[in-house]
């Protein structure tokens, strides 16, 4: 009842955001709210959609320990802090409602194109319909594809007219179930069987090592992930939406401060997970454990708490991956056409079960591989554009972000050995585009330096 009752308040704050929204509702206002997100409101959008992969994370937990908090935690607090302090002020200089239209105002159009694809399938919300459909799978049985397909096809329902506003009311109702039912989970866990010394001693040593057992270069791919946050279209939505930069920077900082809280709930569920039920399926232990430790009536908010989670983080990236086709790639007739909006939607929400079927109910490999062509392709052109305006050229900055996702593509398939098999395709990603990037620099200078020199008297 409590779960159905938690589905019921999702659906009235979508009717609040619509009844709130503007007559005849203009791009502006669908994809950016009008620039009017106040700091709560951005706080509870940014914490609820940046966290619906909670099977990933707790299982990461399960199988390794406090190596979750160290790659799925600390790597990223780090990113959140750069991303306020550095990038908030140069996003605002810009008069863009999505990042590839940040990217054709810095660089032009061609590189608007590339990182329209780009971005399109960073934000094909691969792991967070997997997680709904393990969700759903959990609490009906059936299969993984059908349960996927249930869980996308009640999210598309009620996205399909709301737009950004809607999501954001919806994510207001759901980040405060989401964080109360893992404290809940947490501090249970507490009470019923005891802190750290019940952990200790009944989970691996390995579990209490930062590393959980893997080596530096395999441990600092995350950190390499992590900064694809700098480049995330969500993130940017919600700095282009901010009614000011002041409460972009504050909004990103307190968010900052709840994801720490969340996570070390979220790890130190998983933990508990581990220690009371080892023979647990690693990906669902955290959802099974839960509703084994709580009593009846708490397991339904909980339920609703991992709902919220999943969903909160679905509806936004359907949005933001269905802009991506019709707004930023689409003609001109279709970046305003409600049909346009509807049919990127469903043809996102397809893709994304096509794909989740590929990667065989591996979410940590979902994140590895999107992530890894986000850092490769966008990252570096995109620092080095705020750092040196109007330095990288529309097609330079078109051949690095090539570059870097073919030599990912390549070093994915191509069998390695030896030490060559401990080199994450992330970093050859990297290296590809950051030699294409010094190329063009250097040849930029050389050749404004020729200029120059043929010029003097």
């Amino acid at each position: 009842m409590v779960f159905l009752l938690s589905l019921l308040a999702t659906g009235l704050s979508v009717w609040v955001g619509q009844r709130l929204r503007k007559k005849g509702p203009s791009v502006l206002d669908m994809l950016v709210m009008g620039r009017q997100l106040t700091l709560p409101l951005f706080v509870a959008t940014l914490v609820a959609t940046w966290y619906g992969g909670i099977f990933g994370v707790t299982q990461i937990a399960f199988e390794h320990g406090i190596y979750n908090f160290l790659t799925q935690g600390v790597f990223w607090y780090v990113t959140y802090i750069l991303f306020a302090f550095f990038l908030v002020k140069k996003i605002r200089q810009f008069n863009a409602v999505t990042l590839p239209e940040l990217v054709g105002e810095m660089f032009g159009p061609k590189s608007k194109v590339v990182a329209s694809i780009f971005n399109f399938f960073n934000c094909v919300p691969v792991a967070y319909v997997m997680s709904m459909g393990l969700f759903f799978q959990s609490l009906f049985g059936g299969s993984l594809i059908g349960n996927m397909i249930l869980g996308v096809s009640l999210i598309v329902i009620y996205t399909f007219s709301g737009g950004f506003r809607s999501d954001v009311f919806s994510d207001l109702v759901q980040f405060f179930v989401m964080c109360a039912s893992v404290a809940l989970v947490a501090g249970l866990s507490y009470v019923t069987y005891g802190g750290l010394d019940f952990l200790m001693s009944h989970l691996p040593p390995s579990h209490f090592d930062w590393f959980g057992g893997h080596n530096a270069f395999q441990t600092f791919v995350w950190g390499l992930i992590a900064l694809a946050t700098l480049v995330d279209p969500n993130f940017y939505q919600r700095c282009f939406a901010a009614v000011s930069e002041s409460v972009a920077k504050r909004g990103i900082l307190i968010s900052t401060l709840v994801w720490i809280a969340f996570d070390i709930c979220t790890t130190t569920g998983a933990l508990y997970a581990r220690a009371v039920i080892p023979e647990a399926d690693s990906g669902l232990a955290y959802l099974t454990y839960g509703m084994q430790l709580l009593p009846n009536g708490f397991r339904g908010f909980f339920l609703a708490g991992i709902f919220a989670t999943i969903a909160s983080t679905l509806d936004s990236f359907l949005l933001i991956a269905s802009a991506s086709l019709h707004y930023d790639l689409g003609s001109q007739k279709m970046k305003h056409s409600r049909l346009w909006n509807h049919l990127s939607l469903m043809a996102v929400a397809a893709l994304s079960v096509v794909l989740a079927s590929v990667f065989d109910g591996s979410i940590k490999d979902i994140w590895k591989t999107f992530g890894s062509y986000a850092a490769a392709c966008l990252l570096l052109p995109m620092m080095l554009g705020y750092a040196f305006p109007r330095r990288i050229s529309d097609i330079q900055f078109c051949l690095a972000s090539i570059s870097g996702a073919l030599a990912v593509t390549v070093w994915r398939f191509i069998p390695r050995n030896g030490i060559w098999a401990d080199i994450d395709e992330i970093y050859i990603g990297i290296l590809a585009t950051g030699t294409m990037l010094i190329a063009a620099l250097s040849i930029s200078k050389w050749e404004k330096s020729k200029g120059q020199s043929q010029r003097s008297p």
